[in-house]
C-alpha cells in the first residue's frame, strides 16, 4: 500500500497543472522576460573571476546537475509505470538534481584545478557530440557521449593540472557552460535537445531533427554574448591573446582573502635602552641568590652554572634569566617531595626532583616530536656546560633542559599563546646548541668548551627571534577585519602542527654576515640548503580553521545533536500516525526505515557544510581532500539508490525496473542492504559512545592503517589535539545511565504531549485535501508546516528543561553523598562541635603536629586512666594563692612549649582545633563582622594558672546548665533513687557535663576572687564537703537537689551585677581596708577520705585522691598582695556596685542555704559556715572597704573579667543570645565546621604540600575607596557610598567604632581613623583591597599551620616564598604612578600591608622623538622600609596587550609565578581566613587521578556575596549560586564534563605554560577567555575536579543596567564560541553522551535561549496569521489548541527553578528553600528571568550574524539609583520593548480576527513574555512610580526625541543610526532570516487590507466631503510642511509659528476627517503601518536606509505610541 503522502504528492501534480496561479505565471513568463533573464543570467555569473574556487565550484556544480537530470530522469520515469506517483518522482529527481549540484560545487571547491579542466572537457564532449549527431555524419549512439566527455575531461583535466597558469581554460569552461545556461533560459527547447543528445536518442526524436541549427546557434550566441560580459567586466582577459596578460595565481586560486600583510620584520636591535630604572642586581624576589636557604641551594649551581652558559650563547636578558633561575630553584625544591617515600613508594620514586620536572614540562614536547616523527633534541651528558657541573650527567644535562625552556618561555611574550611555536623554538635552539659543542669538542681535540665562547649581548633573543614573531602576530591581531579575514593565535600556532615548520630556522639573523665556514656558526646554511626564517613561513601561513559569521557555523559543531532531534522526531511521528492509522507492523517498519535515508542525506549534509566552511581560506592536505570527495560521492552515490529503491518499495506492488521485476518486498530488503553500508560509522560510533577509551586508542594508534583510515573518515583525527579525550568505564557508565533515563522520559514526554497532539489536525487536514477537489495541496502543505514547526522547535527546546530537572536531582543526591548541607545552623554545629578536633586534626593537620595520629581519644572523654593527674593538681584553682601557674605562657600561639607541658596528649587535638578556631573568630572581630562580647561567645577560653587548658565556647554551653536543671527537676518515681540514677542523663550527657564542670571550677574562682583572702578558708571548706558528697555519692542525701534552680539563678544574678558593673568600674588608686579579722574559732574539716572533684574542663568524671584538702589554721593578710592598705578605716565609702552586689550575693547564700537539708550533721555544718560567713564583721558583708577593695581586684584582673563573662554566658545566657547575628558569620562558621566532615585529603606537611601562586589580573578599578569618594553623593546611589554602607552593613559600622573605640562617628575621618574608615569600607565594596587583603590570608593560614606543625620562623619564612605568592598584574601601574594618581599609592599601601605581594605591571618608556616606544614587564615589592623595590625589568617585543586585555594581562605576569599551580583570582572576589587553611587539603586533590586523565584543573566553589544589595542582585546572586554549585556539581559528577567557567579554580601551572596558558586571548573570538582554557585543557588530555570543601567569595552586577551588560557580555561570548575551532572540535571528538552534557550545561543554554524566543515569535504569528485568513478551522471543524505549546512555555521558566530549590534545599533546608522561591515568585522575579532570555538571545544572535562582540565593563559598584526612562529607552528598545511591542500587537490582532475562542488559555504565556519584555526595565528601576520621577523623565525622554544633534544620549535619530548600523555588516546568507520576517509584516498587511475589519460600503452611505479631496488635502498640506522646514530661518519666529500651528491643525483635522468619513482608511492605515515596516526593513538589510530614512522614522515613531499606549494599558 502506498503511504498516503505519495499519493497526495501525485494529486499535487496532476492538479497543480490547471492552478490558476501557476497557469497565470506561465503566460506571463513571454520570450521579452525570458530574454532578459536570459541575459541578466550570462551577465551575472560572467564575472567572479578574481574568485577562481568559487567560479569553478559553481561551473562543476552545474555540470553535475546538469548531467545528473538527464541521466536519473529515465530510470524515474520507468518507476510510475503509469501510476499516480510520477509526481512524486519529479520531486525525488528535482532533489537529487539539487544534492548533485551542491555535491558537484563541493568537489569544484576542493579540487579548482582537476575540476576546472573536467568542467570544460565534459561540455565540449557535449558540444562536439551534438555537432556530430546534429549532422548525421557519425552514429555515435548511446556510449557516444559518455566517451568523449570523459577523454575530453581527462585530458582538459591533465592540462589544467599540469599548467596551473594557464588562463585559458577556466573562461573557455565559463563561456560555455553559462551560454549553454542563458540559452536555456532564453529557449527551453534547448535543455531537452541537450538532455537526449546526453542520452544518445536524439535520432529516437525526430521533433529536434528540425530544431537542431537552431538550438545549437542559440547555445553559440549565448557563448558569444557571456563571453563579451567576460571581456567586459575583466578586460585584462584581452591580454592573453597579444602575450600581455598575468592570470590569476591559481597557488591560492585567488579567494582567500586573509590579511597577509607586508610589513618589514627585519630586526632592529635595542643594545641599550634610554636608562629606564633598572632593577640592580642586589634585588632579589623571594631569596637572596647569595644567601639561599638548604632547600634551594642543593641545586644553586647547576641551575646558575646553566643560566649564565645560556644566557650567553643565546643572548637572553639578564633580569630575564635571574627571574627564571629563581623560578626553576623553586620548582625544583617543591618537587623533592616525590623522593619522600610517603609519597610515593621507593618503586615509582624518580632519580632526582630534575627528572620528576623534567618530565612533566616536556611531556608536551615529546608529544609533539612524536606527531611531528622527528627524535627530541635534549641536552648531551657530554657536552660542556653538563662536564662543568659537578653532578651526575643525566642530571645536569636536564637542568640545562629546563633552564633553556625556561628562558625561551621567560621571553616569549604574547607567543606564550603559541605553545607548538614555543616547542618548535626549543626544538631548533638546542639543536643549534648541541652541534656548537659538537663542534667545539672537534675544534678541541675532544673536550667541548662551555658555549663554545659565543657571548651575545642581552636582548639578542628577543630582538632577533622573538620580535619578528611578534611583529606577523600584532598586524594581525590589531586588525579590525573579521575572524575569517585575519589569522589569530590558533591559527599561527597550528602552523607549527605541520612538519613544513621543521624547514625553517628560527631565527631571522642573517646568516650571511658571518662566516659560512666557520662550524660554530650553525644558523649557516649547510652547502646546498637554504633555511629561511620562521617569520617566512608565519607570512605565508594559511588560516587554519574559518570563523565564518553563521548560525550554520554552531550547526556545524553540534551537528550530532541536531541530527538526534530530527531523526527521533521522525521516529516518533512514525509511531504516532501508525497508532492512529492502524498501520501493521510490516509497513511501520518500512516506513521506518526511512531514517536511513534520513541519516545518509543529514551525512552529505554535514560533509557539504565541512566543504563551506573551509572555502576559501583553508589549505587542505591531499588526505583531506580525497577522504571529502571520497565520502561526499559516495554517500551520495548511496543516497541515488536508497531513494530509488524507497521509492519502488511504495510504487506498484509489481513492476520491472534495472530489468529486474521484483515485489516492493524485495527493493525495500535492497535499500535496507544498502543502507547498512552507509550505516557502518553510526555503527561504530554507537560503539565508541559506550567505550570512549576505544577512540582514544585509534586517534592513538601508530598502526599506519588505521590513521589511514581515520585520516579518510574522520577528519578531526588529523589534528595535533584531541588524541585522548575520554573517561573511564566506571564514569561512562554512570553519565551513560543519566542521559539514558533522561532521553527515555523526554522522548516519551514529547510523543504525548508535542507529537501525537498533532496527528488528528494533520489527518483532518490531509483528509480534507484528498476529498475536496477544490483544495489546494500548497495551501495544505504550508499549513501542515506552519502546524508542525512550534512543535519541532519545542522538541528542540523541552531537553533542556528535563535537563534541568534531572540536574536537581543529581545534584541533590551528590551532594547529600558529600555530606553538604549537613550542618546548617548554629544548632547543627553544637551538636557536632564535639567530633570537629578529631576531623580537623586527621585531615588539616599533618603528622608532625604532635601525635594526634596515635589517639582517637578526646579530651571530652575522661578516662579512669586519668586518674594520677589528680595527684599533681590542686583541687580548687585559688586565685588567692600563689601556685597557679600558666601553662599557656604569654603567647598563647607558641603552642610548643605548652604542648609539651601538657600531661595528657590526647587533648592535644583540642587544643590545635581551639588555637584555629580563636584564629578564626579573631578574623571576624577583625572584619568587624562580629562585636567583642560575641567573639568572647564564640572563642574557647583560656586562663592561666587554671586547671583546665581550654575552655568550650560560651555558644556551646549556653542554655546547657537549663537543660541540666529540668533534668534534675524531673519526677523520680523511685524513692530510694541515688546520685548515679539521678545525675546519670547528665553524665552521658558530654557538653552538658563540661557545661556543670566548668561552672563549678569558675564559680568557685569568681567567689573566692569577690569574697577575698577573708573566707578564703570557709570557701574551701564548704567546696571541699560538696566534692567529698559527690565523691560518696550523697549529695541527695544533703540537698534538695529540686531546689538548685533557686541557687543558680541567684547565681545568674550575681554574676549578671558583676559582670556588667566591673567592666565600667574605676579601681581606686590604693586599697581602703587593713585586711584584719578576727580570730574564729575553726571547725573541724571533713574526714580525710576520697575527696572527688573535677578535673577536666570538660567533664564531671572522677578519680580519687589519697588526701583531702583541709581548712588552714593561718589566716591570710594581704601584706603579701604589695599594696599598702589605708589608714582611715572609718572613712565611709559610698560604691554603689558593692552594695548590689552584697544584696545579690546575700541572696544567693541563702538560697544555698535553702537547699540543704538541716538535718544532716554535715549540711548544717555547711550552714553554719554561710552564716558565719554572712555575719563577719571584718568580711566582704560588712567590711564596706574591704569589699570595695575586692570589686577593685576584680575590675584590675583581665583574667577575672574573662571569667566572670564566660560565666555569665554559660549559666545566664539562652543559646540564640549567644550566637552572632551577622548571617554572614553564621553561613562561614556552619560551611567551614561543615566542610570538615567532608571528603577531604589528608594535610601534607609543609614542607611537601604542593606550592601554588595566586594571580589577579587588575586594570584601572578600585582600589580603596579614598575619603572622596565615601563622601561624595554618588549618582548611581542618590546618597554618599558612605551613608549607603553604613546602612546597608548597620551592625558592621557598630562592630567598627566598638573595636576603634570611637563613640563619635564624626570623628571617623581624623588622621587617626581614616585609614581604618577606609578600608572598612573597602573591603565591603568590589575593590582590589577587598581581594588582596582575602588571598593573603592564604599566608597567615600557612604560618598558622606551620607553628601547630612545630616550626621555627626561619624554616616559615623560607616556606612561605616557596609555598605561596601573590602577584597583582596592575597593568597600568606605572603610567599610574608617572600620572600621580592616588590608586598607585593605594596599590603600594597593599604592598607595605602585605610584604608577600607583589606586583606586575606594564611599563613603557619612549625610545625617540618619532615616538617609538620600548615596553617592559616589571615586578615590584615593598622593601620593608616604606619604600617600593624594583625586582625584574624583562623588556619587551612592544605592547603585550594584543587581544583581549585581561588574558594578555594575566599572561605578561605568568612569568613572575614561582609555584607549581596558579589560582586565578579576579579582583570582584575575596577570601576568607577558614577557608584559606583548607587550601593545603584542595591542592592534594591535584595527587589524585580519578579516571584516565590527570587532574589539572581544579575548580572551587563561589559564595555571591552581594545578594543583599537589592532584589535584582539577590536574583543574580541566587542564579549564580545555583550554577556554581549545583551545575559545576553535576557537570563533574556524574557528567564528568566540566570545563572552566571562571575563577577562582586552580590550574596545573607546568600543565598549561607548556599548552598555551591558562586562558586564551584572540580578540573576539576568546570574548569569554576563561572557557576556552576548559576547552584547551579537555582537548589536550586533562580532566577538571570540582570540590565543595572551600568556598571564595564572588561578587555580582547589582543594577539592572549592569546586569544587562554582564548577559549580553556573556551571551556575545557564547555566540563566538559557537563559531570557535575549540567548540567544533571539542564538540566532534566527544562521544555523545558527554557531548549532550556539555551542550545542556554550557553553551546549549544559550541556543535554547534563542529557540525560546523563536518559539514565542513564530507562534504569534503563527496564530495571528491564522486568525487573519481565516485557517483556524479545518473545513467547518474548529481546531481548538490543546495549549501544550502554552505549557510547555511556562513549564521552560518553572521547572528551570528545580535547580535553584535543589541548591538551597541541600545547603539551607527545604523549607528556607521553599520560602526563598516564594519570594523570588512575589518580588518579580519570573519577569526578570524572562527579560533576559530576550537579553541572551538578541546579543547571541546578533554576535553569530554581524560580531561587535567586546568585553562590557560593568562597573562594580553600587547601583540603586533610579534610571531615567530615555536611558532605559536606549539601553532596552532595540532588544525587548520593539519585541515586546511587536508581540502585543500580533496578540491583539490575533484576538481581534481569532474565532477560535478560549484566547486567555492559548496566550497566556505569550502576554507574560510581552509584558516582561515591556515592564521589567520599569518594575526593577526604584522610584519608577513617583509622580516627580515620572514628571522628569517624561521631560527627558520628549527633549531627547526632539533632539538633533549630541550623540546618541542627546538624539533618537542619531541613537537609531548607531543602534541599527550593523545591518549594514549582516552577511549575504545572513539576511535571509531578516526577510522572512520581512515577509511575514507583508503577510499581516495584506490580510488586515483584506479582512472586513471597520469595513464601509461608500456606495450606500456618501462621504459628506470627498475622501479624494481629503486625501489631496492631507498631500498639499505635507508639501506645505516640508516647505516650510526648508524656508523657516527666513521667517520671524511667530510667523513660522503660526504657520505651523495651523497646518498641524488642518494635518489633524484632514486625517479624522478620512477615518470618519470612510472607516477603511483606518483598515488601509494599520495595513501601511505593516508594509512600510517590511519595505523598511528590506531598506536596511540591502543598504537603502538613506532612501527610506522617513519611513523607518514613521515607524519607530509609530512603535513608540504603540509602546506608550501598551504601558499606559497595562
Amino acid at each position: 500500500m502506498m503511504p498516503p503522502l505519495l499519493r497526495l504528492y501525485g494529486d499535487w501534480a496532476t492538479k497543480t497543472i490547471t492552478d490558476r496561479y501557476i497557469s497565470s505565471l506561465l503566460s506571463a513568463a513571454s520570450p521579452a522576460i525570458r530574454l532578459a533573464l536570459s541575459l541578466a543570467t550570462a551577465w551575472t555569473l560572467a564575472g567572479g573571476m578574481d574568485k577562481p574556487r568559487l567560479k569553478t565550484a559553481l561551473l562543476f556544480g552545474a555540470t553535475c546537475g546538469f548531467l545528473t537530470a538527464c541521466e536519473l530522469g529515465p530510470l524515474l520515469a520507468s518507476s510510475s509505470g503509469g501510476g499516480d506517483v510520477a509526481p512524486f518522482d519529479s520531486f525525488a529527481l528535482n532533489l537529487l538534481t539539487f544534492t548533485s549540484v551542491l555535491v558537484g560545487m563541493a568537489s569544484g571547491s576542493l579540487l579548482p584545478r582537476v575540476v576546472m579542466g573536467v568542467s570544460l572537457g565534459v561540455v565540449s564532449g557535449l558540444l562536439v557530440v551534438g555537432v556530430v549527431d546534429m549532422a548525421g555524419t557519425f552514429g555515435v549512439g548511446q556510449l557516444g557521449f559518455p566517451m568523449l566527455a570523459s577523454v575530453l575531461a581527462v585530458v582538459a583535466g591533465g592540462i589544467s593540472c599540469r599548467y596551473p597558469n594557464n588562463a585559458l581554460i577556466l573562461p573557455l569552461a565559463t563561456v560555455l557552460i553559462v551560454g549553454a545556461l542563458a540559452s536555456c533560459i532564453a529557449v527551453p527547447n534547448l535543455f531537452s535537445f541537450l538532455k537526449t543528445v546526453v542520452l544518445g536518442s536524439y535520432n529516437n526524436n525526430p521533433q529536434y531533427t528540425v530544431d537542431a541549427h537552431w538550438l545549437l546557434l542559440t547555445w553559440l550566441i549565448g557563448s558569444v554574448l557571456t563571453a563579451a560580459a567576460l571581456v567586459y567586466r575583466d578586460p585584462s582577459l584581452l591580454g592573453f591573446f597579444r602575450g600581455g596578460y598575468t592570470p590569476v595565481s591559481t597557488s591560492s586560486l585567488g579567494d582567500d582573502k586573509t590579511l597577509k600583510p607586508n610589513i618589514d620584520i627585519t630586526p632592529q636591535p635595542v643594545y641599550v635602552s634610554p636608562n629606564p630604572p633598572t632593577s640592580g642586581p642586589e634585588s632579589f624576589n623571594m631569596f637572596d641568590p647569595a644567601d639561599l636557604p638548604p632547600r634551594l641551594s642543593e641545586y644553586a649551581n647547576m641551575v646558575y652554572s646553566a643560566c649564565e652558559d645560556l644566557g650567553n650563547f643565546f643572548g637572553f636578558q639578564d633580569s630575564s634569566v635571574r627571574n627564571q633561575a629563581e623560578h626553576l630553584l623553586i620548582l625544583l625544591s617543591n618537587n623533592r617531595r616525590y623522593m619522600n617515600s610517603h609519597i610515593l613508594p621507593p618503586a615509582l620514586q624518580p632519580p632526582s626532583p630534575i627528572h620528576a620536572l623534567h618530565a612533566k614540562v616536556f611531556s608536551n614536547y615529546m608529544k609533539w616530536c612524536r606527531y611531528q616523527g622527528v627524535p627530541p633534541h635534549f641536552s648531551r651528558a657530554a657536552s660542556a656546560t653538563v662536564a662543568a657541573m659537578a653532578a651526575p650527567p643525566s642530571v645536569a644535562s636536564r637542568v640545562v633542559d629546563l633552564v633553556l625552556f625556561f628562558c625561551v618561555w621567560g621571553e616569549a611574550c604574547n607567543i606564550r599563546h603559541m605553545p607548538e611555536c614555543l616547542w618548535f623554538l626549543y626544538h631548533k635552539m638546542m639543536e643549534e646548541y648541541t652541534l656548537s659543542d659538537q663542534n667545539s669538542a672537534a675544534n678541541g681535540g675532544g673536550y667541548p668548551q662551555i658555549g663554545s665562547g659565543r657571548s651575545l649581548y642581552a636582548g639578542h633573543y628577543l630582538d632577533y627571534v622573538v620580535t619578528p614573531i611578534y611583529k606577523i602576530v600584532s598586524v594581525n591581531m590589531k586588525s579590525n577585519a573579521d575572524h575569517v579575514n585575519k589569522r589569530n593565535y590558533d591559527d599561527f600556532n597550528e602552523f607549527f602542527w605541520s612538519r613544513e615548520c621543521l624547514r625553517y630556522r628560527y631565527s631571522c639573523e642573517d646568516p650571511n654576515k658571518f662566516d659560512t665556514e666557520d662550524p660554530s656558526r650553525v644558523t649557516a646554511p649547510l652547502p646546498g640548503e637554504v633555511q629561511p626564517p620562521i617569520t617566512v613561513g608565519l607570512l605565508n601561513a594559511p588560516k587554519t580553521f574559518l570563523e565564518k559569521r553563521s548560525w550554520l557555523r554552531g550547526i556545524m559543531a553540534l551537528s550530532r545533536i541536531v541530527e538526534w532531534h530530527i531523526v527521533t522526531f521522525y521516529l516518533l511521528s512514525v509511531l504516532a500516525f501508525s497508532h492512529d492509522l492502524v498501520w501493521g507492523w510490516v509497513y511501520t517498519l518500512e516506513v521506518a526505515s526511512g531514517v536511513f535515508w534520513l541519516f545518509n542525506s543529514l551525512a552529505i549534509c554535514w560533509g557539504l557544510l565541512e566543504v563551506w566552511a573551509s572555502y576559501p581560506g583553508i589549505h587542505l592536505s591531499a588526505t583531506s581532500i580525497f577522504g571529502s570527495i571520497f565520502v561526499l560521492v559516495a554517500r551520495f552515490l548511496i543516497l541515488v539508490y536508497q531513494t530509488l529503491y524507497l521509492m519502488w518499495t511504495f510504487g506498484p506492488s509489481k513492476g520491472s525496473y534495472l530489468g529486474i521485476e521484483a515485489d516492493s518486498t524485495f527493493w525495500w530488503w535492497q535499500y535496507v542492504w544498502l543502507s547498512l553500508l552507509c550505516m557502518i560509522p553510526y555503527f561504530l560510533e554507537a560503539l565508541s559512545n559506550l567505550c570512549p577509551s576505544v577512540t582514544t586508542a585509534l586517534m592513538t594508534s601508530r598502526n599506519d592503517y588505521v590513521q589511514t583510515f581515520l585520516n579518510i573518515l574522520f577528519p578531526i583525527s588529523r589534528l595535533y589535539t584531541g588524541k585522548e579525550v575520554h573517561e573511564s568505564f566506571k564514569h561512562t557508565a554512570v553519565y551513560v545511565f543519566f542521559w539514558g533515563t533522561l532521553i527515555a522520559w523526554k522522548l516519551y514526554f514529547s510523543y504525548i504531549f508535542e507529537v501525537y497532539s498533532m496527528v488528528l489536525p494533520t489527518i483532518e487536514l490531509t483528509d480534507d485535501y484528498v476529498n475536496f477537489p477544490d483544495q489546494s495541496f500548497t495551501k495544505m502543505s504550508l499549513l501542515l508546516l506552519l502546524r508542525w514547526l512550534p512543535q519541532f522547535i519545542v522538541y528542540c527546546i523541552d531537553m533542556s528543561i528535563w535537563y534541568s530537572v534531572w540536574q536537581a536531582f543529581a545534584g541533590t543526591s551528590v551532594g547529600f553523598s558529600e555530606h553538604l548541607g549537613d550542618i546548617r545552623s548554629m544548632k547543627d554545629i553544637r551538636n557536632s562541635f564535639g567530633r570537629a578536633p578529631e576531623h580537623f586534626c586527621s585531615k588539616m593537620l599533618s603528622p608532625d603536629a604532635g601525635s594526634r595520629r596515635g589517639s582517637s581519644a578526646s579530651f571530652l572523654t575522661l578516662t579512669q586512666s586519668a586518674s594520677s593527674l589528680d595527684e599533681k593538681r590542686q583541687s580548687l584553682m585559688n586565685p588567692n594563692s600563689k601556685e597557679g601557674q600558666s601553662l599557656l605562657g604569654s603567647d598563647p600561639h607558641k603552642l610548643q612549649g605548652y604542648v609539651n607541658r601538657l600531661l595528657d596528649v590526647r587533648i592535644q587535638k583540642w587544643v590545635m582545633f581551639s588555637t584555629v578556631w580563636n584564629e578564626v573568630i579573631d578574623h571576624f572581630r577583625a572584619e568587624d563582622l562580629i562585636s567583642n562580647r560575641e567573639r568572647d561567645y564564640l572563642k574557647f577560653s583560656r586562663f592561666d594558672g587554671f586547671s583546665q587548658a581550654i575552655y568550650l565556647p560560651v555558644f556551646q554551653t549556653a542554655g546547657v546548665v537549663e537543660e541540666a536543671l529540668s533534668l534534675l527537676e524531673r519526677p523520680v518515681d523511685d524513692y530510694d533513687a541515688t546520685d548515679n540514677d539521678l545525675f546519670k542523663p547528665i553524665l552521658n550527657h558530654v557538653t552538658m557535663r563540661t557545661a556543670v564542670s566548668e561552672v563549678w571550677e569558675l564559680g568557685n574562682y569568681v567567689l573566692l576572687k569577690l569574697l577575698g583572702p577573708v573566707h578564703n578558708d570557709d570557701v574551701t571548706y564548704i567546696m571541699n564537703y560538696v566534692l567529698k558528697w559527690v565523691e560518696s555519692g550523697t549529695v541527695i542525701d544533703h540537698m534538695k537537689i529540686t531546689k538548685v534552680r533557686g541557687v543558680v539563678k541567684s547565681l545568674v544574678e550575681l554574676v549578671d551585677v558583676i559582670g556588667k558593673g566591673i567592666g565600667r568600674r574605676k579601681p581606686a588608686a590604693k586599697r581602703r581596708s587593713t585586711g584584719q579579722k578576727k580570730k574564729v574559732q575553726e571547725q573541724p574539716g571533713p574526714p580525710a577520705k576520697g575527696i572527688r572533684r573535677s578535673i577536666s574542663a570538660s567533664s564531671l568524671s572522677m578519680a580519687t585522691t589519697d588526701n583531702a584538702p583541709s581548712a588552714r589554721n593561718g589566716r591570710s593578710t594581704i601584706s603579701g598582695l604589695g599594696i599598702k592598705p589605708s589608714a582611715d578605716e572609718n572613712l565611709v565609702i559610698i560604691d554603689a556596685l558593692r552594695d548590689l552586689t552584697r544584696d545579690k550575693f546575700r541572696a544567693f547564700l541563702n538560697s544555698l542555704k535553702g537547699i540543704l537539708i538541716s538535718s544532716n550533721p554535715e549540711s548544717k555544718d555547711i550552714m553554719d559556715r554561710l552564716t558565719f560567713a554572712l555575719s563577719m564583721e571584718n568580711g566582704f558583708f560588712w567590711d564596706d572597704a574591704y569589699a570595695s577593695d575586692s570589686l577593685d581586684d576584680m575590675a584590675r584582673s583581665e583574667v577575672c573579667k574573662s571569667v566572670l563573662t564566660k560565666l555569665q554566658g554559660v549559666v545566664a545566657c539562652h543559646p540564640d543570645e549567644v550566637e552572632p547575628k551577622s548571617k554572614e558569620v553564621r553561613r562561614r562558621l556552619t560551611f567551614f565546621v561543615n566542610s570538615l566532615f567532608m571528603d577531604m585529603p589528608n594535610a601534607p606537611s609543609i614542607h611537601d604540600m604542593f606550592s601554588w601562586n595566586v594571580l589577579t589580573p587588575y586594570y584601572k578599578e578600585t582600589v580603596t575607596l579614598s575619603k572622596g569618594e565615601l563622601e561624595t553623593r554618588s549618582d548611581a546611589l542618590g546618597v554618599s557610598t558612605m551613608l549607603y554602607l553604613q546602612t546597608l552593613f548597620k551592625a558592621d559600622w557598630a562592630n567598627f567604632l566598638e573595636r576603634v573605640g570611637l563613640k563619635d562617628e564624626e570623628k571617623v575621618w581624623t588622621k587617626k581613623f581614616a585609614d581604618e574608615t577606609r578600608q572598612w569600607a573597602s573591603i565591603r565594596a568590589q575593590s582590589l583591597n577587598r581581594t588582596v587583603s582575602g588571598m593573603m590570608y592564604f599566608e597567615k593560614a600557612l604560618r598558622l599551620l606551620a607553628n601547630l606543625e612545630r616550626l621555627d620562623d626561619d624554616t616559615t619564612n623560607d616556606l612561605m616564598g616557596e609555598k605561596f605568592g601573590y602577584i597583582v598584574s596592575c597593568q597600568v601601574y606605572g603610567q599610574m604612578k608617572r600620572d600621580q594618581d592616588s590608586k598607585a599609592d593605594d596599590i603600594d599601601n597593599l604592598m607595605h600591608r602585605f610584604p608577600h605581594l607583589r606586583i606586575a605591571y606594564i611599563d613603557s618608556v619612549r625610545l625617540n622623538r618619532t615616538g617609538e616606544m620600548a615596553f617592559y614587564s616589571c615586578l615590584v615589592k615593598s622593601n620593608g622600609e616604606g619604600k617600593i623595590q624594583e625586582i625584574y625589568r624583562v623588556r619587551l617585543p612592544g605592547n603585550p596587550i594584543l587581544g583581549e586585555g585581561k588574558p594578555e594581562n594575566q599572561n605578561h605576569a605568568m612569568i613572575f609565578t614561582r609555584g607549581e599551580f596558579v589560582q586565578t583570582i579576579d579582583m570582584n572576589q575575596e577570601g576568607y581566613f577558614e577557608e584559606a587553611l583548607k587550601m593545603r587539603n584542595a591542592l592534594q586533590e591535584f595527587a589524585k587521578r580519578d579516571g584516565p586523565m590527570p587532574i589539572t584543573i581544579l575548580g572551587l566553589r563561589e559564595h555571591i556575596f552581594t545578594g543583599s544589595v537589592s532584589s535584582l542582585a539577590n536574583y543574580m546572586a541566587l542564579q549564580e549560586t545555583s550554577f556554581v554549585t549545583l551545575g559545576q556539581r553535576v557537570l563533574t559528577k556524574p557528567l564528568c564534563i566540566r570545563l572552566h567557567y571562571g575563577h577562582p579554580d586552580v590550574f596545573d601551572k607546568l600543565f598549561f605554560i607548556t599548552r598555551g596558558g591558562v586562558s586564551k586571548s584572540s580578540k573576539g573570538i576568546n570574548l569569554s577567555e576563561d572557557i576556552f582554557a576548559g576547552y584547551n585543557n579537555a582537548i589536550r588530555g586533562g580532566q577538571v575536579a570540582f570540590k565543595e570543601y572551600l568556598q571564595v567569595g564572588k561578587g555580582r552586577d547589582v543594577g539592572m543596567s549592569q546586569i544587562y551588560q554582564f548577559e549580553a557580555k556573556l551571551s556575545q561570548g557564547a555566540g563566538e564560541q559557537s563559531l570557535s575551532r575549540d567548540v567544533y572540535r571539542l564538540c566532534h571528538r566527544l562521544d555523545f553522551s558527554r557531548l549532550l552534557s556539555y551542550y545542556f550545561g554550557g553553551i546549549g543554554h544559550y541556543f535554547s535561549n534563542v529557540l525560546t524566543v523563536i518559539t514565542v515569535y513564530v507562534v504569534v504569528y503563527l496564530m495571528a496569521i491564522l486568525a487573519l485568513y481565516d485557517l483556524e478551522k479545518i473545513g467547518d471543524r474548529l481546531i481548538t489548541p490543546m495549549g501544550t505549546i502554552q505549557m510547555l512555555l511556562g513549564g521552560l521558566g518553572l521547572l528551570q527553578t528545580v535547580p535553584l530549590f535543589s541548591t538551597l534545599g541541600v545547603e539551607r533546608g527545604w523549607w528556607d528553600s521553599f520560602r526563598e522561591i516564594v519570594q523570588v515568585f512575589a518580588t518579580g522575579g519570573p519577569l526578570h528571568f524572562m527579560f533576559h532570555i530576550q537579553t541572551k538571545a538578541n546579543y547571541m544572535t546578533q554576535t553569530i550574524l554581524v560580531g561587535g562582540a567586546k568585553y562590557r565593563p560593568t562597573g562594580r559598584g553600587f547601583v540603586t539609583q533610579h534610571t531615567p526612562m530615555d536611558e532605559q529607552y536606549r539601553f532596552f528598545a532595540s532588544s525587548h520593548l520593539y519585541l515586546g511591542v511587536e508581540m502585543g500587537a500580533g496578540l491583539i490582532i490575533m484576538g481581534i480576527f481569532s474565532e477560535a475562542g478560549q484566547y486567555f488559555g492559548r496566550t497566556w504565556s505569550l502576554w507574560l513574555a510581552s509584558l516582561s519584555f515591556l515592564a521589567s526595565p520599569f518594575w526593577f528601576n526604584p522610584l519608577t512610580f513617583d509622580w516627580n520621577v515620572v514628571v522628569s523623565d517624561y521631560t527627558k525622554f520628549i527633549s531627547w526625541m526632539r533632539g538633533t544633534s549630541g550623540g546618541s544620549a542627546r538624539s533618537w535619530s542619531m541613537w537609531y543610526n548607531e543602534e541599527f548600523s550593523y545591518y549594514s555588516k549582516i552577511p549575504s546568507t545572513s539576511k535571509f532570516w531578516f526577510v522572512i520576517k520581512a515577509m511575514l509584516y507583508l503577510t499581516i498587511a495584506d490580510g488586515i487590507a483584506r479582512s472586513d475589519l471597520l469595513k464601509a460600503d461608500t456606495t450606500l452611505n456618501k462621504p459628506f466631503v470627498g475622501v479624494s479631496l481629503v486625501v489631496g488635502t492631507i498631500i498639499v498640506l505635507f508639501l506645505l510642511l516640508w516647505l516650510l522646514s526648508a524656508v523657516a530661518h527666513f521667517m520671524p519666529y511667530p510667523v513660522r509659528r503660526t504657520i505651523g500651528i495651523l497646518i498641524s491643525i488642518g494635518l489633524m483635522v484632514s486625517c479624522t476627517s478620512v477615518f470618519l468619513e470612510d472607516t477603511n482608511f483606518i483598515r488601509y492605515s494599520f495595513a501601511a503601518y505593516y508594509g512600510i515596516g517590511a519595505m523598511s526593513q528590506l531598506g536596511l538589510l540591502f543598504g537603502m536606509s538613506k532612501y527610506c530614512f522617513l519611513e523607518m522614522k514613521l515607524v519607530s515613531t509609530g512603535r513608540q505610541i504603540r509602546y506608550l499606549l501598551v504601558l499606559v494599558l497595562s
